[in-house]
């Protein structure tokens, strides 16, 4: 997490150096013990231990060399506005705090000269660049403040497992399932051949140029794919997706935010400055509004363009729209379904952060508060179903603006999703949602492990609090959506009931690794239904649960869970023999048995291997 913290404030320009960092004191309550920052620095170029370390030799293994050792990616524009934001605004005014209670005698214009110093070294700064840049003689350090934090760290990551663990367990694949009807095949790519056409969409009331993408084929059909990314990324970031769903004969509009992009954040510091004191320049307020009336104003072009494009007539279903959002493009997919834009929980719950639990989204969702409304109706009516990957909702909505979404939607959460995690931002919201819905847990998955590694931005790893980006051992998950996806569509026309037998636990099943277990399920286990922390405050008043209790009741529904299975498999050895031998005919005859069985690995089912 040090290093997250120095990557959140890189960049920034710095006045001339004073003096630098020579020794760290670590101090837990009255005990303090000084290291010298260059026996620091053997260790991580050595492996070995200076006499000054020696004693803290069961705490420095591999694991802390190498965060000594890593190369910090310090991106001198956005730092600069980063930083503003933590000194300047309500948001990052918590962030602040913690940095102060962890370190305290390090001012935030220290920290300033020291990233501006390193950033202007040829070599990429690591760790040990920094703190030798520190202009403190010896940089005091609160060891039991940064353990507690750490700890909160560690048990927002354990709750997240355990929750997988549970919906994992009601979510395992009957055996019996087969391969569906007439032997579609989603996961493969479709026989069309694709084009890619690019274009500029000029909204003149509101000076917003709209890059898109058009996915389609000269055998386009069925609902339009409309597609929009997260904060600071771009059209591209789902093009595996488009291209995949394109090949199938569905025309796909990528939509590209032009005030939430990367473009837009990497030239904030040349950009116009926001005209409140307060107001958040990462994410202006205004893009609350804006994204989806962005996509609002695409759909009315896009009709245009069906009625009276010589190439594109009759191939941009407007009226009937399947929307695919990802992050803060899942706001924006809910704002436009009918959860209306709802600031009035937010405002309380801003003024009471918890710098320790402070995540991403939180930092996001309280940039709303500039807005000069605290409601909006943001629907669309075009819009006929939701794909919703990791998206953002907090208390954007209000305490009950998701029960209006009665639109189709499949949300996919990952239990390793440190920006949106799962419990706050997608467990609870999909509880809300009033219409059919289907839920994917990724064990494992981070933020962006659904993007295109092809495709992605390379400047999205300079955006501060972004994990890594997606690797060959998220490729079966890319795989699986493409898949699901395309079948969830379909659910809206005539090919209906030959893909709704995909929408089962047997092919997340077969997608699943070791490194990423895959489920789907369309509600929510009992068990978690009862847990309180899915309940969200909706007062300062509120209690708020804490992780270790959080934790024990999450511990404890496993256990029981496994003490119910263990007492039903005893149950079923003592049976009789006559009633055992008539269980096979107490069940209906499952309608899927005359097909043949599911195939059990992705790459019999797809034809293809994974990224």
């Amino acid at each position: 997490m040090t290093v997250g913290i120095i990557g959140v404030m890189g960049g920034v320009l710095g006045g001339p150096r004073v003096e630098a960092a020579e020794a760290v004191r670590l101090r837990l309550g009255g005990l303090a013990k000084t290291v010298h920052v260059a026996d620091l620095e053997t260790f991580a170029s050595t492996g070995e231990l200076p006499a000054g370390l020696r004693i803290y030799r069961p705490f420095l293994n591999d694991k802390v060399r190498a965060t000594l050792q890593n190369e910090l990616a310090i991106d001198p524009a956005v730092g600069q506005v980063i930083l503003d934001e933590i000194l300047h605004t309500p948001g990052g005014a918590p962030l602040l705090t913690t940095i102060q209670t962890l370190v305290p005698n390090l001012t935030p214009e220290d920290l300033q000269q020291a990233l501006a110093l390193v950033s202007q070294t040829e070599a990429n700064p690591t760790l040990i660049a920094v703190l030798k840049q520190i202009p403190q003689q010896t940089l005091e350090v609160d060891v039991g403040a940064w353990v507690a934090w750490a700890s909160q760290f560690h048990l927002a990551q354990q709750e997240s497992r355990l929750l997988g663990q549970i919906l994992r367990r009601e979510m395992a694949a009957p055996l019996e399932e087969a391969w569906p009807p007439n032997h579609v095949n989603p996961f493969s790519t479709g026989s069309a051949q694709v084009e890619r056409w690019e274009m500029s969409l000029q909204d003149r009331s509101r000076n917003r140029s709209i890059p898109v993408d058009i996915y389609w084929s000269r055998s386009t059909q069925g609902p339009l794919v409309v597609m929009s990314h997260g904060f600071g990324a771009d059209r591209r970031f789902l093009a595996y997706l488009a291209e995949h769903l394109a090949s199938h004969g569905l025309t796909v509009v990528a939509v590209e935010h032009p005030g939430s992009n990367v473009t837009a954040l990497l030239s904030l510091p040349e950009a116009d400055q926001s005209t409140s004191p307060s107001g958040s320049r990462v994410l202006p307020a205004t893009e609350f509004l804006d994204r989806p009336r962005d996509i609002t104003y695409v759909l009315d072009r896009l009709e245009r363009l069906n009625r009276y494009s010589y190439s594109l007539r009759g191939r941009l279903n407007t009226n009937q729209v399947t929307f695919i959002g990802h992050s803060l493009g899942g706001y924006t997919g809910l704002a436009l379904a009918g959860a209306p834009l709802d600031l009035r929980l937010l405002d309380q719950a801003c003024d009471q952060v918890d710098p320790v639990h402070l995540s991403p989204s939180d930092w996001f969702q309280c940039a709303a508060l500039d807005l000069p409304v605290q409601y909006a109706n943001l629907r669309d009516p075009r819009i006929r179903q939701l794909i919703l990957a990791n998206p953002l909702t907090g208390l954007l909505f209000g305490e009950t603006g998701l029960s209006q979404v009665k639109t189709p939607t499949l949300m996919l959460a990952g239990t390793l999703d440190s920006v949106t995690p799962m419990a706050a931002q997608q467990l609870g919201p999909y509880h809300q949602l009033a219409g059919p819905k289907y839920l994917i847990t990724a064990l494992g998955a981070s933020h962006l492990s659904v993007g295109d590694p092809e495709n992605l931005n390379p400047n999205l790893q300079a955006i501060p609090f972004m994990p890594a980006l997606p690797d060959a051992s998220t490729g079966n998950l890319r795989l699986f959506l493409k898949g699901i996806s395309l079948s969830f569509i379909l659910q809206r026309t005539d090919q209906a009931a030959a893909y709704a037998g995909f929408l089962s636990p047997s092919y997340a099943e077969a997608f699943s690794t070791p490194e990423l277990e895959l489920g789907i399920n369309q509600t929510l286990p009992p068990q978690i239904l009862a847990w309180p922390g899915l309940q969200r405050p909706t007062t300062p008043q509120a209690h708020r649960l804490g992780y270790g209790s959080s934790l024990l009741r999450l511990q404890s529904m496993l256990w029981q869970d496994q003490l119910h299975r263990i007492q039903r498999r005893m149950t079923t050895h003592r049976r009789p023999a006559a009633l055992t031998s008539l269980a096979p005919f107490s069940q209906p005859w499952p309608m899927s048995a005359q097909y043949p069985p599911a195939p059990s690995t992705p790459a019999q089912i797809s034809g293809e291997q994974p990224e």
